[in-house]
């Protein structure tokens, strides 16, 4: 049996952010990486439809340890999938990656302080064990999206496509489309597609804040051309950061001065095209994600009028469209139901703590990335209202942290504790949007103080976390049991 001292389990962008921090801050430590897929990339692999990018810009979706030097601040799928690529290989983690590895599940044992995960490969299980588990799974569920349940879905004659599973030989040129959704996924593929057919229509049940944004940094483009490329990267960086966290706070502060900073955004790109009922949502800003138009994008394509957007209930699918409440009819060759995600952390894994299951939803989140009473194991979330990478980045900073501090101590576990009496429950993430509220039962919690509060603050969580006392009281830590010096001997690999 194989055993590492760190697996981790995801080849995406955080868990190659995760090999790349190892590579760089624990280099005598063996890992390997675990993806159940045939590719690395994770999200920026497996979404492949017209137009996908980010909606977050690159000098803080990108890793710290690596400047992104493409002039697009708002980059598009492939670009980011490249940077990925280029990363492993230049850290010569992708030779760590072993693909078609699915995790099944993970098991600890006190005993013998490690992990034994079952990995379902070619049709066969294995079993490889570790000293420490870090799960870079993402947060939903890649098989499958969400998709309503409509009337009448059987009905309709045309093609219905998840965004999530795109076809590759889809034609949609000169075709009338109905793109259901009005979060970024919807945002981003109107604009993308609207050019080759007939008629985009984007069908919302309520709007979202969509902000303009433009696709280039115009500041990070000259300091790239006046300073080395690592220097410019970083002061950019840390100007997003600090813009981003004082547009929050005003959003979350004073929401009414925000939705009118959006509203006239909105108005001054469509004139006479803009309809107040379709760009004014229910909710304040960032009770859900925002959205991004780089350049106006999906402006110009209403304004132009090869777009429109409709706002309004599904009373039914028909043969040749959607018939809806109000008793309107749209007809469509084909339906996109950008309706979202199927929210899945760990990936629905089961965890196993010394043969007893652990029930996520009783725990509480360490900061932002470790269960109460769960030994020797991280997890890879971003934030919410800010860049994926940026929270990711510092947890495998923590990480690495927290091993080369079990080292020098001679510490084989450590297991975050919830020792505080008055520490309260509340959940782990305070948005309103559909995927979110349709997990909340299946999620673990958050505690109301700090090291179990989640920040949603890159500053407050980079002090703690890169500058923060790692035996902070919370952590308990203890040394090897008397099995685990005479245990069995175990293929070591060294990467």
């Amino acid at each position: 049996m194989e055993h590492f001292e760190v697996i981790i389990v995801g080849a995406g962008l955080s868990g190659v952010g995760a090999a790349c921090h190892l590579r760089r801050e624990c280099p005598g430590k063996s890992f390997v990486i675990l993806e159940g897929r045939e590719v690395m990339g994770g999200t920026w692999d497996l979404f492949r439809y017209p137009g996908v990018r980010s909606d977050s810009d690159m000098y803080t979706l990108g890793y710290r340890f690596r400047p992104w030097c493409d002039p697009r601040a708002i980059a598009d799928g492939p670009a980011i999938l490249s940077y990925i690529r280029e990363t492993a290989a230049q850290y010569e983690v992708d030779k760590t990656i072993r693909y078609k590895h699915r995790v099944k599940s993970a098991s600890w044992s006190s005993d013998d302080a490690r992990w034994t995960l079952d990995v379902e490969t070619d049709n066969t299980t294995i079993q490889i064990t570790c000293d420490f588990l870090h799960l870079c799974t993402g947060y939903y569920d890649y098989d499958n999206g969400y998709t309503p349940e409509w009337p009448g879905v059987g009905r309709f004659r045309g093609t219905i496509v998840h965004p999530q599973k795109w076809p590759t030989d889809l034609d949609y040129a000169n075709k009338r489309i109905v793109v259901i959704g009005s979060g970024a996924t919807a945002i981003t593929l109107v604009p993308a597609i609207a050019d080759r057919t007939a008629h985009v229509t984007m069908l919302q049940r309520s709007p979202s804040y969509v902000v303009v944004r433009p696709s280039e940094d115009i500041i990070a483009n000259v300091l790239r051309r006046c300073m080395p490329a690592r220097a410019a990267y970083m002061l950019t960086r840390w100007k997003n950061v600090l813009v981003g966290t004082f547009f929050y706070s005003l959003a979350r502060n004073r929401p009414e001065i925000f939705k009118r900073m959006v509203a006239k955004g909105v108005r001054r790109q469509l004139g006479k095209a803009y309809d107040s009922k379709h760009f004014t949502p229910r909710y304040n800003p960032w009770d859900q994600r925002l959205c991004i138009a780089p350049d106006a994008d999906i402006f110009h394509t209403i304004r132009e009028g090869r777009a429109s957007v409709v706002t309004d209930e599904i009373e039914t699918f028909t043969e040749d469209g959607i018939m809806l409440k109000s008793g309107q009819q749209l007809d469509a060759d084909i339906i996109v139901t950008a309706t979202g995600l199927a929210l899945k952390i760990i990936s629905g894994m089961p965890l196993i703590v010394d043969g007893t299951h652990v029930n996520l939803p009783q725990t509480l989140v360490y900061k932002g990335m470790m269960f109460s009473d769960v030994p020797n194991l991280a997890f890879a979330i971003g934030y919410t209202n800010a860049s994926w990478t940026l929270k990711c980045d510092l947890a495998s900073e923590y990480v690495c942290r927290l091993l080369n501090h079990m080292d020098h101590n001679g510490y084989a576990m450590c297991t975050p504790r919830v020792n505080d009496p008055d520490i309260g429950d509340e959940p782990v993430i305070d948005f309103t949007s559909g995927y979110v509220l349709r997990s909340l039962h299946t999620l673990p919690h958050q505690g109301s103080k700090t090291p179990w509060r989640l920040h949603q603050n890159y500053m407050k969580d980079l002090s703690m976390m890169r500058y923060g006392r790692v035996d902070d009281g919370s952590m308990e830590f203890k040394k090897a049991p008397v099995t685990h010096a005479a245990r069995a001997p175990f293929i070591r690999v060294r990467g």
